[in-house]
């Protein structure tokens, strides 16, 4: 594959961000005409940062996080991530991907799920093996190296698909609702644990929920879109700073964002509700 002059970009410079979305549209053919998915579309998500994107269904989140991460090209705009077009950046791997199914290789261990992307770009096999025994460390899956897709729990296995994301050690990971099958007990303590790997790594996110409570958790900020075509409506700061902990989920600074987030997604000041 070769790529044209505008899609050569210099390589990373610390002064770009993770992420650079400007005038961003994708418009979709199908038998019944064009579908606007996303309109006008501007974002930037600083190095390090972690941005959650949340709206109603069907308001273009996903399909946004498909342009960053060049599966989908924009129909208008520009998309460029550390400074490089996002083709660019996917084939040098400036990012790590995860979706709502873990989407693990059944016929491969855990091990080997996560060193695949090492193995496919070439890694010798003793540097692999190292990158992977710190992600197995890193999810908290030691034990559990030799062990096939199917022997694990649904968690388990997001932790060993969010390893996988990370064996190329990117800049960036782009998450599509990778807790959104899971059940709350399972999914809470996910969050938490993504909190951590992502503060550890010092990896930006873009992370794509439909879940209010999940995202103020997450997120330094909350990127609120509208119903089709998509646009972006408000960015909110969450700035709660600190661990991300149980302590965090009880607090009334906590509260607050949740319910500015879902004034801001619904249009409207709502009743006050503490959730979880």
């Amino acid at each position: 594959m070769t790529l044209d002059q505008s899609e050569a970009q210099p390589s990373t410079t610390t002064t770009a961000p993770a992420v650079r979305v400007a005038g961003a549209g994708k418009i979709f053919s199908t038998r019944e005409g064009e579908v606007v998915a996303l309109t006008g579309v501007e974002l930037e998500v600083a190095a390090g940062e972690f941005v959650s994107l949340i709206g109603p269904s069907g308001c273009g989140k996903s399909t946004l996080l498909r342009l960053i991460a060049d599966l989908d090209q924009a129909s208008s705009g520009t998309v460029e991530l550390f400074g490089k077009h996002a083709r660019r950046a996917r084939l040098d791997q400036d990012y790590g991907i995860a979706f709502q199914q873990a989407g693990l290789l059944p016929w491969r261990t855990v091990a080997d799920n996560i060193g695949l992307p090492l193995q496919l770009h070439g890694t010798g096999k003793a540097e692999r093996a190292a990158r992977v025994r710190e992600l197995v460390e890193l999810v908290g899956l030691t034990e559990f190296t030799d062990r096939y897709p199917d022997q694990l729990s649904g968690g388990m296995q997001q932790r060993v698909a969010i390893a996988r994301a990370l064996a190329s050690q990117p800049k960036l990971l782009l998450m599509d609702e990778p807790f959104g099958a899971l059940d709350e007990m399972t999914r809470e303590y996910l969050q938490s644990e993504l909190a951590r790997i992502a503060a550890e790594t010092g990896a930006a996110v873009v992370f794509v929920t439909h879940s209010i409570p999940e995202a103020v958790f997450l997120s330094d900020r909350v990127v609120v879109m509208s119903p089709r075509p998509g646009r972006i409506t408000d960015v909110l700061p969450i700035g709660l700073g600190g661990p991300r902990d149980e302590a965090l989920r009880e607090s009334p600074e906590y509260f607050e964002r949740v319910t500015a987030v879902r004034e801001a997604l619904h249009g409207a000041p709502v009743e006050r509700a503490n959730e979880r």
